[in-house]
Formats: structure tokens, sequence, C-alpha cells
């Protein structure tokens, strides 16, 4: 197990990827108060263009917010680019026949799954919580972070949700031989999750729902509504390890 682990940390490290992403991540983390930080010099240099039209820009006030506000929309976008980016860890294994040697000298097969399982989670737990805590820090250096209701709430739900597509394509990686046959399988569930969202009756127990960080941001609604979004993210995630492990015992690599 700590051989497997080892391996798939040097693998991360020496293809780029984990720097790649902690780039990425940390870029994000800075762009959301510089964007917010910016906004008032850009809507000011657009309402000068228009001011022949007859269009008039008002002032706008930047808080905190808005660069909360603009945190859940980069953040999709890095969820996206890290489930693409770590979407080969099973493919590879088995282009290349790597999986063969460990498995035939008595290598569990349950504790590849589970060694792999551990590093993208960790990579993603990592991660996130770095871009949430520079975007944090320059919030509280810039305004205050206090306007913001349940912060650190919301903020935790977006990450089980990203728990929850990780769990996804490790599944979909399981029972796939290649990269786009997961992302596909991945992208099919959460595409679907979206348009399921638009039933009221629907959302209140739908994963997708924990993206919707803004909406406890300003008091619109309350932790006890996502209970329910919660412990269907909890069976999502449980239910995807196990299945992944089942497939993956009765592959053929």
């Amino acid at each position: 197990m700590k051989a497997i682990l080892k391996k798939e940390w040097m693998e991360l490290c020496r293809t780029g990827r984990f720097l790649l992403l902690l780039f990425l991540f940390a870029l994000f983390g800075i762009m959301n108060p510089a964007l917010a930080k910016l906004t008032p010099w850009l809507m000011e240099t657009i309402s000068d263009s228009f001011a022949g039209t007859g269009i008039v820009m008002k002032d706008m006030t930047v808080t905190a917010m808005t660069s909360w506000m603009q945190f859940y929309k980069n953040i999709p976008v890095g969820l996206l680019i890290f489930v693409v980016l770590n979407s080969n860890s099973f493919s590879t294994e088995y282009q290349k026949g790597t999986l063969i040697p460990v498995v035939t000298k008595g290598l569990s097969r349950r504790k590849i799954v589970l060694a792999k399982t551990i590093l993208i989670f960790l990579s993603w737990t990592a991660l996130y919580w770095l871009c949430f805590g520079i975007t944090y820090a320059y919030n509280a250096y810039f305004w205050d972070n206090d306007v913001a209701v349940h912060l650190l709430f919301a903020a935790s739900l977006t990450w089980l949700f990203g728990m929850g597509v990780a769990a996804l394509f490790i599944f979909f990686s399981t029972i796939g031989q290649s990269t786009t046959q997961a992302l596909l399988g991945t992208g099919g569930v959460v595409m679907g999750a979206y348009i399921l969202s638009i039933f009221p009756r629907l959302d209140s127990f739908l994963p997708i729902r924990l993206m919707d960080g803004t909406s406890l941001l300003h008091g619109a609604s309350s932790p006890e509504d996502y209970l329910n979004n919660i412990a269907a993210t909890g069976i999502l995630i449980l239910f995807c390890m196990i299945c992944a492990v089942v497939c993956f015992e009765r592959k053929r690599l």
C-alpha cells in the first residue's frame, strides 16, 4: 500500500500535473479578489465608452461578497481541470500494462484502488482549500469577510461536491478502458444531475445543489436546507467506492 502511494505521488509530481494544478488553483485564489478589486475601474471604463450613447453606468460598491461570488464562478472550472488532468490515472495503467506484474505477484487490487483514491481525494482537498485560503486572506486584507454568512459551511459543501465528482470518475475509470470513457461517464452523470435539478422536488436531494454556496453567503438559505444533499453526496461517494472496488476486482487487466 505504501509502495503504491509513493509510486502514485512520484508519478503525479514527475509528470508535472501537481505543479500545474497547484499553480492554477493558486492563480484562481488570487484572481477572485483581483477581479473584484478591478471591477470599479472596469465599470468606469465601460461607462466612459457608453457616455456618448446616453447610457449611464451607476457606481458599483465592491465588498468581499463580490470576490466570493467570483470564487464560486471559478471553482467549477478548477474542478473540471482537476478531473481532466487526473482522469488518466487508471487508463494509463491499462494501456501500459503496469498493473499486471504487481497483481500477479499478489498485490491486492482493492489496495490499488484505495491508494489512487486516497491520493486523488487528498490532492483535491489540498488544492481546493489552498484556493479558498488565498481568497479568504486577500478578502480579509482588502475588505471584511463578515459580510458573507455561513462562509466556511458553504465552502465545505463545494468541497464535498468535488469529492463526489472525484468518486464518480474513479468509478468510471474502473469500468472503462480509456480516459474518454471515464470523462464521458462522469460528465454524463453531472449533466444529468443539472437537468434534474430544475425540478424543485428533486433539487433538495441532488448533490449538484452543493455548488449553490452563494445562497448561503447571502443568507437566502440555511445549513439545514442542505442536509438531504449532504446525505445524498455521502451515499454517492460510498456507492462509487464500493462499486469501484468490486468492478476492479473482476476487471481484466
